[in-house]
């Protein structure tokens, strides 16, 4: 091999080893994507697009936010485990993310393996809500009303893994005693069977429910939060209506696909934790009832340990339940 063979072999190999490197350094040079693996509208759906319009002014791109719905949200999952790891497919998941490597057995990608953490968002409090004319007006008089009637009382979710399920399979748990439960395809159709006094009760994030609490269209016996909501500050906490085990909140979470570079996580996660201190995002989550995480919490560190301990937490509940989506 001639020297100038050898000399443009190294210069090509040089040229191959600092491309990634520019990439990131260039990142982002394009559009984002933000994968939301539920319907637009829905609660998940609302605090993304906040957030993507925040960062979007962050990174000097556009962050578009785009709807994977079905299958529990293993579809919009699959999407961003199997693209290409540059940063520009991110994922922005509830808490299902810490339930579907239970409730899911078979999945075309390795729910817990196949992601980098880049941080928390927020934390939506859930509230236990009846029919209008439901027969019990405080947390005490449902839960003595759910002991006495089980099966009698059918409770309301949508579908299986969604926030509602989790929510109620607590609930189910604290009180000791099974309701019949009634899926839905999504909160929307719960809410209305709920409001047109089909249903008898179920939970849904204050995200959904508080218009409708306001109005006076529905019940509210707890949130399910250690604090009372600022948004309805007369609705007392599980634990002072005397369920304290009743605890449960909406977390959200930015990923992006396993083998990102930590450059690039970095730079999403700095967007990030200043999208959460947008004053138009906190005034808009204020008005949803909740808050953005503390910055702390908005880092890959913190989102990566916070989600093992929640699949530690919702494992044995969903076992013991044997209610399997797959």
């Amino acid at each position: 091999m001639t020297a100038i063979s050898k000399r443009a072999l190294l210069g090509t190999g040089l040229a191959a080893l600092a491309t990634p490197a520019l990439a990131q350094s260039n990142y982002p040079s394009r559009p984002i994507t933000m994968v939301v693996p539920f319907a637009a509208g829905g609660p998940t759906d609302t605090v993304a697009r906040l957030v993507a319009e925040a960062m979007g002014r962050e990174l000097g791109q556009s962050v578009v936010v785009e709807n994977v719905g079905g299958a529990g949200g293993t579809l919009g999952a699959a999407r961003v485990a199997q693209a290409r790891p540059d940063g520009y497919t991110l994922l922005l998941h509830h808490i299902g993310m810490a339930t579907i490597p239970t409730l899911y057995r078979r999945l075309p990608y390795d729910a817990v393996n196949g992601f980098e953490t880049i941080g928390l968002i927020t934390a939506v409090p859930m509230t236990l809500v009846a029919k209008k004319n439901f027969p019990a007006n405080t947390l005490q008089e449902a839960i003595a009303l759910i002991r006495r009637e089980r099966e009698n009382l059918n409770y309301a979710n949508a579908g299986i893994g969604a926030a509602s399920h989790l929510c109620g399979l607590l609930l189910m748990s604290q009180v000791d005693a099974a309701m019949t439960t009634v899926p839905f395809r999504g909160t929307g159709p719960a809410m209305q069977e709920l409001l047109a006094g089909r249903v008898d009760l179920m939970c849904d994030q204050t995200t959904n429910t508080t218009e409708q609490i306001r109005a006076g269209e529905i019940k509210v016996f707890a949130v399910t939060t250690p604090e009372r909501v600022p948004a309805l500050p007369n609705v007392p906490t599980a634990a002072e209506a005397g369920l304290p085990g009743l605890e449960v909140t909406i977390w959200h979470g930015l990923y992006a696909p396993k083998g990102t570079p930590r450059p690039v996580i970095d730079r999403v996660g700095q967007a990030l934790r200043a999208a959460l201190k947008d004053p138009k995002v906190v005034q808009r989550f204020a008005d949803l009832g909740t808050t953005p995480v503390p910055e702390a919490q908005a880092t890959p560190e913190f989102h990566r340990q916070f989600w093992q301990a929640e699949i530690a937490r919702w494992r044995p509940l969903i076992q013991a339940a044997g209610q399997y989506a797959d």
